[in-house]
């Protein structure tokens, strides 16, 4: 695998859990992937701010703002004034998961990957390459973490 492969199937991983994730309440402003993807930097760096999030992740400043604000509203943030400048924020993933965090961590993706897994006329995949994939996304998982990615 070279390296446009593995950004194709990251993609197309991301892809997999936005459509397992449950639908955010309506009303909610900015997107699933933004928001993941400020929540999966929180998770490496607790204790930011906006501006070095947006630094690290590639999202404009605005972007991280609206996402932060969605997970402070789904509780899943808490935030903080900064000591050193009371003008920017602190943020950090709440130490009490929120009911949404619960419903979200709680969602498989059993079903979209099997929709990804459908072949091109519509058969259904066969559950002994469900499995095969399922058991090297958990490996992936367990040895790809955000951490290990923010080294």
């Amino acid at each position: 695998m070279n390296g446009v492969e593995a950004f194709l199937l990251g993609r197309t991983l991301m892809k997999i859990g936005e459509q397992a994730m449950p639908p955010p309440k309506s009303g909610s402003s900015g997107s699933v992937r933004s928001v993941v993807v400020v929540l999966g930097d929180l998770v490496s760096h607790p204790g930011t701010t906006v501006g070095e999030i947006a630094a690290r992740t590639g999202l404009p400043q605005s972007q991280v703002s609206t996402a932060v604000a969605r997970l402070e509203e789904a509780g899943s943030v808490d935030t903080e004034p900064d000591p050193a400048d009371r003008r920017r924020r602190l943020i950090r993933p709440a130490v009490e998961p929120s009911a949404r965090v619960a419903e979200v961590r709680g969602s498989t993706i059993d079903e979209a990957l099997a929709t990804a897994l459908t072949g091109p006329d519509g058969t259904a995949p066969d559950p002994d390459t469900v499995r095969e994939v399922t058991a090297a996304l958990d490996l992936l998982a367990r040895r790809l973490t955000p951490s290990v990615t923010a080294r």
